[in-house]
């Protein structure tokens, strides 16, 4: 027996099929879409990272020069004086200090040339250092002496007298940072 199904409701049968597998699909891709649009991919960003913090310690020596002439004749206790520095102070592979970083010096001890073939001397003190617009403190003492003249003086004390005391811009000399330094 062969049981006969009418056309139409074959029909019906196929097409409802056909309607949900296409309604299927379109429905699919629009729910894969919104879910795209709506969860975008995060961007990996990367950590934040606190900049490295250096110091130059304590004690580093640094080569300055006189930006001018200081004579023991022509100076005061108390005096400031600038110096510069010579070359770049490296740490780690960067620039701590670099050249041209002004210095300032105090002058806390002097003498004038006298009789007897004695000298003019002076000392200064270096007070503070100048890295990029920030003063940090330095250390170090220089004493400059002038030349005496000990042969003249054995033979006529009251005649000679000692040179004075000169420090020419271009004499290096040697002074200390006092504590670290940041850069």
């Amino acid at each position: 027996m062969k049981i006969a199904i009418p056309a139409t409701c074959f029909a019906l049968l196929f097409s409802a099929t056909s309607l949900q597998a296409q309604d299927a699909k379109p429905e699919d891709v629009q729910v894969q879409e919104t879910v795209q649009a709506s969860s975008p991919e995060p961007e990996v960003q990367a950590p934040e990272q606190p900049p490295v913090s250096r110091e130059l310690p304590a004690s580093t020596q640094v080569q300055i020069t006189s930006d001018s002439e200081i004579s023991s004749k022509a100076i005061e206790v108390g005096n400031k004086f600038n110096f510069t520095v010579v070359n770049d102070v490296v740490e780690g592979g960067a620039v701590a200090i670099p050249r041209g970083s002004k210095v300032e010096a105090t002058v806390t001890w002097k003498t004038g040339k006298a009789v007897g073939g004695k000298s003019g001397k002076f000392e200064l003190n270096f007070d503070k250092i100048n890295v990029r617009g920030v003063d940090y403190p330095m250390r170090g003492t220089h004493r400059q002496e002038g030349k005496g003249n000990t042969v003249a003086a054995v033979f006529a004390t009251w005649l000679v007298s000692g040179r004075s005391a000169v420090m020419l811009p271009g004499q290096m000399v040697t002074a200390f940072t006092d504590r670290p330094i940041p850069y």
